[in-house]
Order: structure tokens, then C-alpha cells, then sequence
């Protein structure tokens, strides 16, 4: 657990500083280069950087065992996380929305080159970073991380579309094009689409985790697979799994013949909950209720 902290804050830290760093020259490059699309991707990696202090923040908390006032753990506090960048994911989606429609309005300006450069490294810098955060992430099924890794991937695809829009604008002043001038305005509205995206899929999962929505289909029917494996269980009544950010907790309602002991089938049960954590090393918890089955 003190591993899987200490690599969680590293990511974040990472994030933090990288993220500072791309939008003190994306924010400034787009001003003063005059490229809407490079400042709205600024934008966006400065709502990054909030986003990963957040997270350091949380990580500690969310990796605490389980206590008396939350026998379940604390590993929801990483979904919580996860929820609040996608509502500010969505937030710099429409603001930048805002902003483009605006810059419709006014005079049409060429951007600097610079501009295309400073998209181009950012990409290649969120490239990096999200491939690592996202396989650490998913190493540690960190909800918190996964959801810097997305932002990561939501900066990669808006800086591409930023340098896309800034060189079609440069190209349409060059060739003398007027309709590619807006380039850099229709690319800052394809930033905003592609973050909202991220965002939405970020909500999604985690209103489906704070509502204790059953885990995939193909991980319960593994499940069922180990659990009828067992002869003495003849029947399985029910069953659900949820999500608590990095760990599941897993509820069984199973029959065995109504003629064993209590110790037999508390035996039983100790097994079935062995062999689940034994062969899914994210399940923290297995819940079992016995129920008696008379044979027909």
C-alpha cells in the first residue's frame, strides 16, 4: 500500500509540474502569439494543474484501511476526485466554446508560429505522460490516476487540433485563403469537443461507481466459475460486486445442504473468499451469507 501511495503522489507531482510548465507557455505564447487555439488548450492545462493538487491531496486519504466510521475503506475518495475533474473538464469545455464563438466575431488575426511549435511540444510532452500515468494507474486500479491519464489524453488530442489550426490560419494568410484563417478558431472548438468527451466518459464512471453500479458482466461470470467450483456449494443465489475506487468488495448468497455444521460451513466460506482474492488481487472483501438447500 505505502508503494502504491508514494508512486501515486509521484504521478501527480509529475503532472503538477509539467502541467504549470505547458500552461505558463501555452498561455502566453497563445496571447501573444494570437492563437485561440493554443490558449484554450492553456486553459485547459492550468484546470490540469488544479486537478493534480487535488489528487495529491486525496491519495492519502483514499489509501487508509478501513476504520469503525468506514468499515468499507476510503477508496471512493479517489472517485470523488475522479467525478470533480470531469465537472471541471466540462466547465473548460464550454468556456472555450464561449470563447471561440466570440473570437468569430472580432477580426480574424494570423498566429504567430511560435504557437504551432509550443502545440507540438506539448503533445509530445502529454504523449510521455500519459502513457505512464495511465500504466500505473491501471497497475494499481487508481481511479485518481486513471483520471490524470485522461486529462493527459484529453491534452494530447487538443494540442494536436491546436497546431492543426494554427498552421491551416498561417497557411490561409500566406496563400492568401481567407476561409482557412479560421483554422485557429474551428480547432479551439475541436478542443472543446474532444475534452467534453473525456469528461463525460469521467462523469459516467463515476456517478456508475458512487452508485454502486455491478462490475462488468465477464468479471462476475469468472466469479460464478471459481465459486461453483466448490462442491459443496450447490447453488448460487446471488451476487454482486462493486467498485470502491482501487478495490472491489464482493456480496454472495450461496446454498449448501441444510445438514452442515456452522463450522463446516464457515470452512466453506473462508475457502470461497481465499480463492476469490487469491486469483483477483483487487477484491478487498467478500461477504457471504449461507443459505440451507434441501435436495429435491
Amino acid at each position: 500500500m505505502g508503494n502504491r501511495e508514494s508512486l501515486a503522489k509521484k504521478v501527480a507531482w509529475i503532472s503538477v509540474i509539467s502541467n504549470i510548465l505547458l500552461t505558463i507557455g501555452k498561455l502566453t505564447v497563445g496571447y501573444f502569439g494570437k492563437s485561440d487555439a493554443v490558449f484554450a488548450d492553456g486553459i485547459h492545462s492550468a484546470a490540469d494543474v488544479f486537478a493534480s493538487v487535488i489528487v495529491l491531496l486525496v491519495i492519502k486519504l483514499a489509501n487508509k484501511p478501513a476504520d469503525q466510521e468506514h468499515p468499507y475503506g476510503h477508496g471512493k475518495a479517489e472517485v470523488i476526485v475522479s467525478g470533480i475533474v470531469g465537472i471541471l473538464l466540462f466547465t473548460v469545455s464550454i468556456y472555450i466554446v464561449y470563447e471561440a464563438i466570440v473570437g468569430f466575431i472580432h477580426p480574424i488575426s494570423t498566429p504567430n508560429i511560435m504557437a504551432m511549435w509550443v502545440a507540438i511540444i506539448s503533445y509530445g510532452t502529454k504523449e510521455v505522460l500519459y502513457r505512464y500515468s495511465l500504466k500505473i494507474g491501471k497497475q494499481y486500479s487508481s481511479k485518481a490516476i486513471e483520471a490524470i491519464a485522461l486529462d493527459h489524453k484529453a491534452d494530447i488530442v487538443a494540442s494536436v487540433a491546436a497546431a492543426v489550426g494554427v498552421m491551416l490560419s498561417i497557411i490561409g494568410d500566406k496563400f492568401n485563403l481567407p476561409f482557412l484563417l479560421y483554422g485557429d478558431k474551428v480547432a479551439s472548438i475541436v478542443v472543446a469537443y474532444l475534452i467534453f468527451k473525456i469528461a463525460k466518459e469521467m462523469l459516467k464512471e463515476s456517478f456508475d461507481i458512487l452508485l454502486e453500479r455491478n462490475i462488468e458482466s465477464d468479471i462476475i461470470d469468472e466469479y460464478l466459475s471459481l465459486i461453483s467450483s466448490f462442491s459443496d456449494v450447490k447453488r448460487i443465489d446471488r451476487i454482486r460486486a462493486r467498485e470502491h475506487g482501487h478495490y472491489v468488495i464482493v456480496d454472495l448468497r450461496v446454498s449448501i445442504n441444510h445438514d452442515k455444521t456452522i463450522k463446516e460451513g464457515h470452512d466453506l466460506s473462508r475457502e470461497i473468499k481465499k480463492g476469490l482474492m487469491n486469483k483477483h488481487d483487487n477484491i478487498e472483501e467478500v461477504l457471504i451469507h449461507l443459505n440451507p438447500y434441501f435436495p429435491d
